[in-house]
């Protein structure tokens, strides 16, 4: 609990204020709902005609510890004067104003305090949303290899929103509650210290079956956590290759899946809702026999001792539920804090996770690229085994270098390294000399323009997902785009132009289309070198004839890299780099690699180029 807090200050302490104004107004509303059970007290008074005489008005002396005597002493010659007079309405009119007054401004201050618990809680809430997103985003790819996307998509939804059920509602708890029974007791002990001490017995007791109880709490509902995490990601694999689980009929398999992850939360809620469930019996149970012990003890004080008045007695016990009621509530809470804690870990895990590639300290930025892309003598794998070794390629500025080879031989890797999505383990990539380390990711990226072969668009207009390169684009500099990239043809078309929404993924148009509108993207961005990762691959022969006539638009007079798939993409490359195994086995131009009669010309006569 204490390592959580510490973790939240940061957050806690951008809203100071409503901590400082909550505390403030459950202070005074701790205070007033003491009161609000002493207030009974003149009013039982006036009703079973136990109202002390007061002939003479007393005096303050000025002493707040006298202020007490004082308010009691000027209540009871006011309300003593009407009784004489005969006016017992008005001496009950009064007494009842000072409950109902108590009882208001016990309201009031607890709404305030409330009110302002409200704002710190979504206030912090959502400064942990959003910095949790900013950590997501900055995060490099190779956190999310061994990832599910739906455990991280669980953790920025789910754990959050569990902590905001949960785990701060001991926000709300920490001070009022307690300040509530504290005061509740001070005013017990004034009345009869016997009494107390009966009370005071009950909150240990309750506090350690409760706490027994509870123990496993944290445990359990880490894992429904973890496992709504399961859940979420294959509900996003089933909606994502929905095209694939209908097509070899396996609606079966991934229904089961689901299933199985949906049973296996149900009986961790069911055990976590088991244990909250007992919280209330146990401490009802405990109550309702502190109460009755009271009864029968303060019953003996009142009619055989006549030790305290019966309408303070009552009064004596309106306090003790009044500590009863926030005890409950504590125990309640510390329940669900234990669903909140586990929430609060798996969050705290992402935020606290450590960025392996971070920019180095004063790290420079590339203000452009004149001279010469080049990788040198670089070694790097995934995980165990190397995927490139010794490996070397120079791009010099305004030529095309196409890599091509078999899957497996690396090609899709130098993509990842050149634009740093990944660091080599040996070697250096260099832009101009300066090693791609020393300089800022951003700068980096900014001279690089990227066309995937899988066409990745996001569910808004056509407009906002040419502009990512580029926000500050006008409609004619998008619309050029779109004429360049071949993709203009059917935009115009479309009823809403460049307005048009393209779906999930882009899914409102064909493969060869959505790779157009990712090529516009790129064009527009007009970055000085272009990665194309096997840009036409996945398209039909007219879908590539369009995609390709795009790029070669495009590569005009630009650096490029690119990773081929079909040799229409790379005959005309100023260089061919053919790869096996992360090295290279053959390079030159088109006409000199058939010449060789080898690798190259093998790939070529199977048109195999993957």
């Amino acid at each position: 609990m204490k390592k959580i807090i510490y973790q939240l200050l940061p957050f806690i302490k951008k809203y100071k204020r409503h901590v400082i104004l909550n505390v403030f107004f459950n202070l005074l509303y701790a205070l007033f709902s003491s009161l609000a059970f002493i207030s009974l007290i003149p009013m039982l008074d006036v009703l079973f005609g136990k109202t002390k005489v007061v002939q003479k008005a007393p005096v303050w002396t000025g002493e707040l510890g006298d202020i007490k005597e004082y308010g009691l002493g000027l209540l009871n010659y006011k309300v003593s004067g009407f009784l004489e007079a005969g006016n017992a309405q008005m001496a009950l009119v009064i007494v009842i104003a000072i409950v109902i007054s108590t009882f208001i401004l016990k309201n009031m201050f607890g709404y305030f305090a409330m009110q302002h618990v409200m704002y710190l809680r979504n206030g912090v809430l959502n400064a942990l949303r959003k910095e949790m997103f900013e950590k997501i985003i900055q995060l490099p790819l190779s956190f999310y290899s061994k990832r599910q996307k739906g455990d991280v998509m669980a953790r920025i939804l789910g754990d959050i929103n569990e902590m905001q059920n949960s785990f701060f509602i001991i926000l709300e708890l920490i001070v009022r509650e307690p300040l509530t029974i504290v005061f509740s007791l001070i005013l017990m002990f004034t009345i009869s210290w016997e009494l107390s001490l009966f009370v005071l017995c009950f909150i240990p007791i309750a506090g350690i079956m409760i706490s027994r109880i509870g123990k496993s709490l944290k445990g359990n509902s880490l894992k429904a956590q973890q496992e709504s995490g399961r859940l979420i990601s294959i509900v996003e694999e089933s909606l994502s290759g929905l095209k694939i689980v209908k097509s070899y009929n396996a609606e079966t398999i991934f229904r089961n899946n689901f299933t199985n992850s949906s049973d296996r939360i149900l009986k961790l809620s069911n055990k976590i809702g088991v244990k909250n469930n007992l919280a209330g019996p146990v401490s009802e149970v405990l109550g309702i026999t502190t109460i009755a012990i009271l009864l029968w003890y303060g019953g003996k004080l009142v009619l055989i001792d006549q030790a305290i008045e019966g309408t303070t007695f009552i009064a004596f016990m309106g306090l003790a539920y009044a500590i009863l009621t926030p005890a409950k509530a504590i125990s309640k809470a510390s329940y669900k804090v234990k669903n909140g804690m586990a929430a609060a870990d798996r969050v705290f895990e992402i935020l606290h996770e450590v960025d392996n590639m971070p920019d180095i300290p004063n790290a420079s930025k590339l203000e452009g690229f004149n001279d010469n892309l080049s990788v040198n003598n670089i070694s790097f794998k995934y995980d165990n085994e190397l995927v490139l070794k010794n490996f070397s390629l120079k791009v010099p500025k305004g030529k095309t270098v196409a890599l091509v080879g078999q899957s497996g031989s690396g090609k899709s890797t130098i993509a990842n390294l050149v634009t740093r999505f990944y660091d080599v383990n040996e070697g250096d990539i260099t832009i101009d000399g300066k090693d791609i380390k020393t300089v800022t990711k951003h700068s980096l990226r900014d001279l690089m323009g990227l066309v995937t072969q899988d066409s990745i668009l996001f569910n808004d207009t056509i407009k906002n997902n040419i502009l990512l390169g580029k926000p500050e684009a006008s409609d004619e500099e998008v619309m050029e785009a779109l004429k360049i990239a071949n993709a203009w043809e059917f935009v115009k078309e479309l009823p809403q132009g460049i307005e048009t929404n393209v779906g999930d993924a882009g899914n409102n148009f064909s493969g060869g289309q959505k790779q157009r509108l990712s090529i516009a993207r790129a064009v527009l961005k007009n970055p000085p070198i272009m990665i194309l990762d096997e840009a036409t691959s996945a398209l039909d022969t007219e879908s590539e004839r369009l995609v390709q006539d795009a790029l070669e638009k495009m590569m005009r007079n630009r650096t490029s890299i690119v990773i081929a798939h079909r040799l229409s993409t790379i005959q005309n490359a100023d260089e061919i780099v053919v790869m096996q195994k992360g090295e290279i086995v053959e390079q030159g131009t088109h006409l000199e690699l058939l010449a060789k009669n080898g690798m190259y010309k093998r790939l070529v006569d199977m048109q195999s180029f993957e």
